[in-house]
């Protein structure tokens, strides 16, 4: 797909993945329409993408309500290119989450890009094009232990990226997932703790930037890739799954986290 004058949507767009993926599409000659529950921070990245001679629009809106899903999808008409970047959840022991943070974890990634890509897709489908990109965790491939809430919620994103993978053949709308590996984000200074909980053997994994996140991204765009897993050696590791899934979980859960 060019991105010169395509419209294109991205969630969690305030900091991190989000941030540095609009910043990329605005580069491309797309305009960009952020979205995040900071309108502060909104408005710095908005401010920067002008600045730098791109087109941009904020809009603060809280993805775990429903009614707000359905407010801006009301506000913003079907873009081109739907970027389902969003994601909150501390890495827990199931018992030792509450009942209310294991919805918030459901409700955020999955349920926001269920519902938002549900508001969109009758309009992909009726003009024949679109492209929507759902950016996942390695957890979604290499279950840790001591994380069942945010990775149920990681798993549930890849099921939906399967299932619309099937449903949108053939339409002319298509759907990339990106998956990097540990990245250099807010993500692990917002959830204390989260880091010690990866797996030694996970961590001969090198972290990825956000600029490297948001390069991926827009090439799945651009190339109309299916899903993009980076860098190699989660690649390698997610093949190892695949091939010897005993031994693989074997050593995750031996160098993982413990009680």
């Amino acid at each position: 797909m060019q991105l010169s004058g395509k419209r294109v949507l991205v969630t969690g767009a305030s900091q991190g993945i989000g941030a540095e993926a609009a910043f990329r599409f605005a580069a491309h000659g797309a305009h960009v329409h952020l979205v995040a529950r900071s309108a502060e921070l909104l408005d710095q990245q908005v401010k920067r993408i002008i600045e730098f001679g791109g087109s941009a629009t904020a809009h603060v809106a809280d993805l775990a309500d429903a009614v707000q899903i359905r407010a801006l999808a009301e506000e913003v008409s079907a873009p081109d290119v739907l970027v389902n970047n969003a994601g909150v959840g501390r890495w827990l022991f199931l018992d030792d989450t509450s009942a209310d943070e294991l919805q918030t974890m459901t409700s955020v990634p999955y349920l926001a890009a269920l519902l938002l890509t549900r508001e969109y897709l009758g309009a992909m489908r009726s003009r024949g094009s679109g492209w929507i990109v759902n950016v996942n965790s390695p957890v979604s491939r290499l279950p840790i232990p001591g994380c069942v809430g945010y990775q149920s919620s990681r798993w549930a994103l890849r099921g939906l990226t399967a299932s619309l993978r099937l449903d949108l053949r053939g339409t002319g709308v298509g759907i990339s997932e990106v998956v990097p590996g540990k990245v250099s984000s807010e993500y692990f200074n917002n959830n204390p703790g989260a880091e010690e909980r990866i797996p030694a053997i996970a961590r001969m994994i090198p972290t990825v930037t956000p600029q490297r996140c948001a390069k991926a991204i827009v090439d799945a765009v651009e190339k109309e890739r299916a899903e993009h897993l980076f860098p190699w050696q989660l690649k390698a590791f997610e093949i190892s799954g695949r091939l010897f899934p005993g031994l693989t979980s074997y050593l995750t859960w031996k160098t993982g986290t413990h009680r």
